[in-house]
């Protein structure tokens, strides 16, 4: 078989771009959920399930759409997956009440669910074997790009024209569709193997009889504890800096786009990192750092707050540390044969991502019972977890993706 010998600059730039607004239309309902809260009257219990709500819905989403892209190919459930989130995030701004959002917020979530998996999978399966940790990083950074979009659109574009329109606007990401469609190409690999289309069950007997379920299940232990770090904290941050640690609106903007400048290099650092020196060490360096990010913000705030170069240093940390993230579309495609891919890749990462729908619930009750510290120190416990559990996984920086598909 012909193996990628050159980076697949096209597959990237429009994954890339997909996963940006994908990400940008998950997080920015966290910028805004003062005003919304304020105009539709919600409760602070209310706020923390629909906060999880599209969290809940993307690991469904992962799973549907990670099956459907091995049975029907990465390209077309990629043009699904955008137009959903995109129809979400539009009737997002038509809500009336909690209900009605609770709905639309969990449509949204199913497209982000079902984009992550099938842009990663088909970024691996075109990128040379030397490369995919760096061309999982580089996608995987759309991820930051979007959270920084968010911010200036949440917290310095809605004052000015309102919440509902901030929605509207952002649903011309349906665009993305109409790119894919056109320019995307598809994986030659899924090419191969399209006539050996599964069944969900007959694909979890295929993962059964190869002995991949406990790596799926590791790899869904280790998507909880480290998406459990970054929802626990980021969910959360923009409405801490606000009324926790009284910050303006636009002061907590800044803070938010260091932290995300820093995740953004930290994405791109990783990938190297990873590729060099493999993906288990990588994973727990990262951590670490987010763990030693988290330590003074949760524990020491008031003697922080005050020295504007310190507490800059501490975010750009927290951001730098949570690059981590962007290993795992390599890692968990290095586990998995082409033919059940993208369904395993979806049902690890997005289930683990479904989880957290109880993640504002939990530091909710963390804060309510013990304030800030207690609310920023739920993720830094998941931090030092993700930082342990990598290693129950094998090193797999090194595997040829072909040749999974014929063990």
């Amino acid at each position: 078989m012909d193996l990628p010998q050159r980076f697949p600059v096209r597959v990237w730039l429009i994954s890339f771009v997909g996963w940006m607004f994908d990400f940008y239309d998950l997080v920015l309902f966290s910028f805004l959920l003062i005003p919304i809260g304020r105009d539709l009257h919600l409760s602070e219990p209310q706020e923390a399930l629909l906060l999880g709500v599209a969290l809940g819905g993307s690991g469904i989403g992962g799973i549907l759409f990670g099956y459907l892209s091995d049975l029907f190919g990465r390209k077309r459930i990629m043009t699904w997956t955008i137009l959903i989130y995109s129809l979400g995030t539009a009737l997002t701004a038509l809500s009336t009440n909690g209900l009605s959002l609770l709905m639309f917020r969990l449509l949204t979530g199913l497209g982000v669910g079902g984009e992550w998996a099938v842009g990663h999978a088909l970024l691996a399966e075109s990128s040379p074997a030397r490369m995919r940790g760096r061309a999982s990083a580089m996608l995987q950074a759309g991820e930051p790009v979007g959270v920084a979009l968010a911010a200036l659109a949440g917290l310095l574009l809605s004052p000015f024209i309102g919440w509902r329109l901030v929605f509207l606007i952002s649903s011309a990401s349906a665009g993305v569709a109409f790119i894919v469609r056109r320019h995307l190409p598809e994986s030659s690999l899924w090419h191969k193997q399209r006539d050996d289309r599964l069944s969900p069950a007959a694909a979890m007997r295929l993962l059964a009889r190869r002995r991949l379920i406990s790596p799926m299940l590791k790899g869904w232990l280790l998507g909880v504890f480290k998406l459990g770090t970054y929802w626990t904290c980021y969910t959360w941050l923009p409405k801490f800096l606000q009324n926790q640690l009284h910050q303006s609106i636009g002061r907590s903007a800044l803070w938010m786009l260091t932290a995300q400048f820093g995740q953004f290099l930290g994405m791109m650092i990783f990938g190297f990192v990873a590729d060099r020196h493999g993906r288990r060490r990588a994973f727990t360096v990262y951590s670490l750092l987010t763990a030693a990010a988290l330590y003074p913000l949760a524990f020491h705030w008031e003697a922080v707050l005050p020295h504007p170069l310190l507490f800059w240093s501490i975010m750009f940390a927290l951001g730098l540390g949570s690059g981590c993230t962007a290993g795992f579309g390599a890692l968990l495609a290095e586990l998995f044969p082409t033919e059940v891919r993208n369904f395993a890749m979806g049902t690890a990462y997005n289930c683990a991502r479904g989880v957290q729908f109880f993640a504002p619930i939990i530091v909710s009750m963390f804060v309510a019972a013990y304030g800030l510290k207690g609310g920023l120190g739920v993720p830094m416990v998941l931090a030092c977890a993700t930082a342990s559990w990598v290693w129950t996984l094998p090193e797999t920086h090194t595997r040829d993706l072909a040749k999974i598909a014929r063990t």
